[in-house]
């Protein structure tokens, strides 16, 4: 199957053209659009392709994560927005990728899971709340990213680490989602002018 070493592709291209941006000093607000652009267009083709392979249902889930896909990369290109918030589009490639690769170990039927990767991520994708606690945000130096890059090819090519990568990704992810929610409906306690 080339999905999966195309998934890494693109999720390593995503990240090298940043760093190398920044590295080399030749960042520029079009590179950065364009950038945008093109994830946007990789992500949606990938998200297609996989939804088609699963069925009406998860064709119509993957159409509307493609759709909020889309809205976000069009969004960020207007400088006004802030950016930061909501979940990036390749998390969803990720946890599509680590989806595929655990039902192709373990033998199940992938659909619904990816059913609600896609529900899941599209609800994010468009959050104005910052998720602090994902893998990928939590890295910022270009070895710190090159090893994220890195545990998807291992979980890819070493399958006693899938689980364990598996359940680092998504986890986090998770406990993001939950902990911006958590936040952003928590009552705030105002004190009593004396």
């Amino acid at each position: 199957m080339y999905l999966f070493p195309l998934i890494i592709f693109c999720n390593v291209m995503d990240d090298l053209d940043g760093i190398l941006a920044k590295l080399l000093n030749i960042g520029s607000e079009f590179g950065a659009r364009l950038d945008n652009v093109c994830d946007a267009i990789s992500h949606s083709v990938i998200l297609m392709f996989v939804g088609m392979a699963f069925g009406s249902i998860c064709t119509t889930a993957a159409l509307i994560a493609v759709a909020v896909v889309i809205l976000r990369s069009v969004s960020r290109l207007d400088p006004a927005t802030k950016p930061g918030t909501g979940s990036p589009t390749n998390e969803l490639v990720r946890h599509v990728f680590f989806i595929l690769l655990l039902s192709e170990q373990f033998a199940f039927d992938a659909s619904p899971y990816l059913i609600v990767a896609f529900a899941l991520n599209a609800i994010t994708m468009i959050l104005p709340w910052k998720l602090r606690f994902m893998i990928r945000g939590l890295t910022k130096s270009a070895v710190a990213i090159g090893l994220v890059n890195v545990a998807l090819l291992v979980a890819w090519l070493v399958p006693n680490t899938l689980l364990f990568l598996a359940a680092a990704f998504i986890g986090t992810y998770l406990y993001s989602f939950g902990w911006a929610l958590l936040s952003h409906f928590r009552p705030t306690v105002h004190s009593e002018p004396q």
